[in-house]
């Protein structure tokens, strides 16, 4: 049992409500899971069966995972069965905002209901539930069974201990939950990861690189230091001895010129065809499958590599209880 909870609801069964159910499955807890979706639970098993030798690679247990999966469509039999939901349905306000009214009518009061969403405002998600004290924000990152960040945050109504809950229990998860002080649109990664993303598209879009370029850009260079320092330690070391005052002090006057374009450029066709064309490039023949392993194992090596000096993502995996060996 982790954290005092023993089975965990997971309602929307894709590529996150997956990643959270093997995450929990790994850990030891029992996992109901729920997707009106069309061979849902096939297709949900199937992803546990893709993840499992990553998480085997970690040490975790995983020889029973299927038999701990329970699967249904009935929201009912979820609620009543569960100590802790994680909502990970597409990411759609109005659809959210009916689903936890649902899962909040039906699952007992001490019960905290999560949602992966990746940006919407937990105020406007709790806004039609009858106990909204205990809605809360737990955005992970793909994939969930093996990056241990989540962004945690509630809304207006949120009562403070149902943070602390959530907090709680993603920690007993093996993750590093991050409270994001303020109820902001996006949150904290992705409104960083969003202003990436439109840049690299305006590259694209003006033929200044391509897909691969840009990726190398960040793979052999900023890509190795922000796995480890973020972007404002490293930019801390690059002021030298005097550190951040200085780095400002020399490069400062650089955030003047016209190095980046924060409104995303219009996707149109070509643009999407370059995008489309560039990564099928750089797949090189892989299916996405092959592609996933490939992360997972790289993930996995920059994590234990940290471990050894007990830093950063490493840390958390040097910490985690769950995990019989990680050399």
């Amino acid at each position: 049992m982790t954290s005092g909870i023993s089975t965990v609801g997971v309602v929307g069964t894709g590529v996150i409500g997956a990643g959270w159910a093997a995450r929990c499955l790994a850990r030891g807890l029992n996992v109901i899971a729920s997707d009106p979706a069309p061979a849902a639970e096939k297709l949900l098993r199937q992803k546990i069966d893709n993840a499992e030798p990553a998480l085997t690679r970690l040490g975790l247990g995983t020889a029973d995972m299927q038999e701990r999966l329970h699967f249904t469509t009935d929201l009912s039999e979820l609620c009543g069965g569960v100590d802790f939901i994680q909502e990970s349905a597409p990411e759609n306000e109005d659809l959210k905002k009916r689903l936890h009214a649902r899962l909040d009518a039906a699952a007992v009061q001490e019960i905290v209901i999560a949602s992966s969403s990746s940006g919407l405002l937990p105020s406007r998600i709790q806004s039609e539930c009858s106990r909204p004290g205990r809605i809360v924000i737990g955005h992970p990152f793909n994939p969930v069974y093996l990056l241990p960040l989540v962004e945690v945050l509630g809304g207006e109504r949120t009562d403070e201990t149902s943070i602390e809950a959530a907090m709680a229990f993603y920690k007993s998860l093996g993750m590093h939950p991050l409270r994001v002080r303020t109820e902001v649109p996006g949150y904290i990664s992705d409104r960083l990861q969003e202003a990436l993303w439109r840049e690299a598209l305006h590259m694209v879009a003006e033929g200044v690189a391509t897909t691969d370029e840009i990726d190398d850009a960040i793979i052999y260079g900023p890509g190795l230091r922000w796995a480890f320092m973020g972007t404002c330690l490293t930019f801390h070391l690059a002021g030298g001895d005097v550190g951040m005052r200085h780095m400002l002090e020399q490069f400062g006057p650089a955030l003047e010129l016209p190095w980046t374009k924060l409104q995303a450029p219009e996707l149109t066709e070509e643009l999407i065809d370059r995008m489309v064309s560039g990564t099928q490039a750089q797949s090189a023949g892989r299916s996405v499958k092959e592609l996933e392993n490939l992360r997972d194992n790289c993930l996995i090596e920059i994590m234990r590599a940290l471990a050894r000096y007990n830093y950063a993502s490493g840390a958390i995996l040097a910490g985690d209880q769950s995990l019989k060996s990680f050399e």
